[in-house]
């Protein structure tokens, strides 16, 4: 009898791409063209929509549907950071992309990628407010690591 090893077998997703971004940002400009353009390809793409209440906490549904996505588009913005939502999003979607299935693909909306990395310039300032919290350190390692690659300059292509 033989069998297919399991390192072959391919994962089914329920979303090829989910995409994160801080609202305010990059909601009614860039992120909704983005999305437009991933569906009228015919990619299943996750957006979450929903008005996020300041401080509220990610909820297990958004967790559910990071791990149900093959690919991440994280779009780094100046308030990127300002939002313990986003930054909890960020680690959850760095935590997936170890595994062999999932990709992570940053785009640069505004923001250098060594602001990102090193949290400088407007990331700093957005993450100040963050520096006190216990999940700093783990926010902090997750956007150096997510800074590692990716597309800078790209609002000047929408």
């Amino acid at each position: 009898m033989s069998s297919t090893p399991t390192s072959s077998v391919q994962k089914s997703f329920k979303h090829e791409v989910f995409l994160s971004f801080r609202g305010e940002d990059t909601r009614k400009n860039f992120v909704d063209h983005l999305y437009h353009a991933l569906h009228s390809k015919g990619i299943t793409t996750y957006k979450d929509d929903k008005n996020i209440t300041k401080g509220g906490k990610i909820d297990d549904q958004l967790l559910r549907s990071i791990e149900e996505s093959r690919l991440f588009i994280i779009v780094f913005s100046k308030n990127y950071a300002n939002s313990s939502w986003c930054l909890d999003e960020l680690v959850k979607i760095m935590e997936c992309q170890k595994m062999k299935e999932h990709t992570a693909y940053p785009i640069f909306y505004d923001v250098e990628p060594t602001e990102v990395r090193h949290q400088t310039g407007a990331v700093k300032r957005a993450f100040v407010k963050h520096e006190k919290e216990d999940d700093a350190e783990r926010w902090r390692d997750a956007l150096k690591e997510a800074a590692r690659s990716g597309w800078v300059g790209v609002e000047d292509h929408f």
